[in-house]
């Protein structure tokens, strides 16, 4: 028998050259080092333009008439739309108690409301934005002026969030009553985002790197808050710290800012003023000095009968098979039986209570829920993040380690771990505890979301820790 045919050939000669004009000009640095997946994308454009190889194609991409489009149709291929509404409860929680409230009640005689979602892929994240503001303001946002701007480089994401419906994978973290009170039963498993809050949001396609070059849109300026996440990932390092420099010049003199948390960088904290809000951070134009938040005085609090839109309860899966990972400081004597997970009821009741805020009567909670169930590697990891977000950082570590010795191959514990000690200045097991959670994630397919992760990826917490472990690294003497 004949082979058969390959109607693309494996990378060619001419890939160099249409990578780097693809890095170029989208500043995705992200592929730089990943050939093999970046060639899988031109591949599908290959065959759609019936090309047979890079040269050809990157002279299409050349073309005065048919180059336009066709960079537009290769930018949906290379970039990545996996989201979700009010994905990251954690900064949803902060916009909610902290900076929105602030920005309200700041501008109460203006009345006016600027926010800009760079990045927003399929449109979950300014939605999810409208529908938070409108809760805030409630009778009141008709007298005020609310713009909501979501940009992005993919003429495909923007087209369906313009269309605002979304399936069942993009409203996982929102309870049914949530859903019917802010979406329209589209029918097939689609839901359409209602107009009073499709009318708060406009979309514009936009390249941040854009923002270096000075050719960005004038109107993309004087913001009162900024959310640019899951975005600065893909860019060069050097890229990222102009970019962000650049989007705080995008900042009323009072803005706010959030990054993602896979972004961190210590040139942020020189450049703006950092504040440490419960499970995240924030930036403010000013000194670069990291600071907590003080509690807001809010004119304008949140209606009373809204809570929280919290991820839906997990069901119980059976316990993972031990992963084989490099030794941590945990105890070295595995516990022989496998240990037994929160119930969905008592889980779901401490996700709640840690999300309000209110750590304090979080931790009584978690230590009631562990009084029932001592053996859940999910409780204690839990029970870490709230002692942590109390400042009581030997008992975090404590739970952390708990966790870990009850699921060795629980990677978010790991890696809230390595994030804890890293802070406290212990460098060497902190990136070990790192290094550990990123081989687990290594271990599973790249889109698989991660045990409470808030949706994070395999994929995307490998490169967060590489961040945070380059972040983390002492530069080596020149010689």
């Amino acid at each position: 028998m004949a082979p058969r045919a390959i109607a693309v050939p494996l990378i060619d000669t001419g890939f160099p050259d249409l990578k780097s004009r693809i890095i170029e000009r989208t500043g995705h640095f992200y592929y730089q080092d990943k050939d093999d997946l970046l060639w899988e994308r031109v591949r599908k454009r290959l065959r759609a333009t019936g090309l047979a190889g890079s040269t050809q194609y990157l002279n299409l991409l050349d073309d005065a008439i048919s180059g336009p489009a066709e960079w537009g149709k290769l930018e949906a291929e290379i970039t990545i739309g996996e989201t979700f509404f009010f994905r990251y409860a954690e900064q949803f929680a902060a916009l909610r108690e902290t900076i929105l409230p602030e920005i309200i009640d700041r501008k109460r005689d203006t009345q006016r409301l600027r926010i800009w979602s760079a990045g927003c892929s399929t449109g979950a994240e300014p939605y999810s934005l409208a529908i938070l503001v409108k809760e805030i303001l409630g009778e009141r946002l008709g007298t005020w002026r609310v713009s909501i701007v979501g940009t992005d480089i993919n003429d495909s994401f923007l087209n369906l969030a313009r269309q605002a419906r979304f399936g069942k994978w993009a409203l996982r973290s929102m309870p049914a009553a949530e859903r019917d009170r802010y979406f329209v039963d589209a029918g097939r498993d689609q839901w359409q985002v209602r107009p009073e809050f499709r009318s708060l949001v406009r979309f514009e396609k936009h390249n941040l790197l854009s923002l270096l070059d000075g050719t960005s849109p004038l109107e993309l300026t004087d913001f009162d808050l900024i959310l640019c996440r899951n975005v600065l990932i893909y860019f060069h390092p050097d890229i990222v710290v102009r970019i962000v420099e650049s989007l705080r010049d995008r900042l009323t003199e009072d803005g706010w800012m959030l990054l993602g948390h896979a972004e961190p960088n210590p040139a942020f904290s020189a450049m703006m003023q950092t504040l440490n809000l419960p499970g995240t951070v924030a930036y403010r134009p000013g000194a670069g000095t990291a600071s907590a938040a003080s509690p807001v005085d809010q004119a304008s609090p949140v209606p009373a009968h809204w809570v929280p839109l919290l991820p839906a309860p997990k069901p119980v899966e059976p316990v993972k098979p031990q992963r084989l990972i490099p030794p941590t400081t945990i105890p070295s004597q595995a516990q022989a039986s496998p240990s037994p997970q929160a119930s969905g009821s008592l889980l779901n009741e401490v996700r709640a209570s840690a999300d309000t805020g209110d750590f304090a009567a979080a931790d009584a909670l978690c230590r009631k829920a562990l009084a029932v169930e001592p053996l859940s590697a999910v409780l204690h990891f839990y029970h870490g993040l709230i002692l942590h977000g109390l400042r009581r950082a030997d008992d975090a570590e404590k739970s952390f380690l708990k966790s870990i010795y009850l699921d060795k191959s629980f990677a978010m514990a790991h890696y809230h771990l390595g994030l804890l000690l890293l802070a406290e200045g212990r460098l060497t097991p902190g990136r070990r505890a790192l290094t550990n959670a990123a081989r687990i994630a290594a271990a599973m397919p790249d889109d698989d979301p991660l045990d409470e992760a808030d949706g994070l990826t395999a994929r995307d917490l490998r490169n967060l820790i590489r961040i945070h472990l380059e972040a983390a690294t002492p530069p080596k003497p020149r010689s």
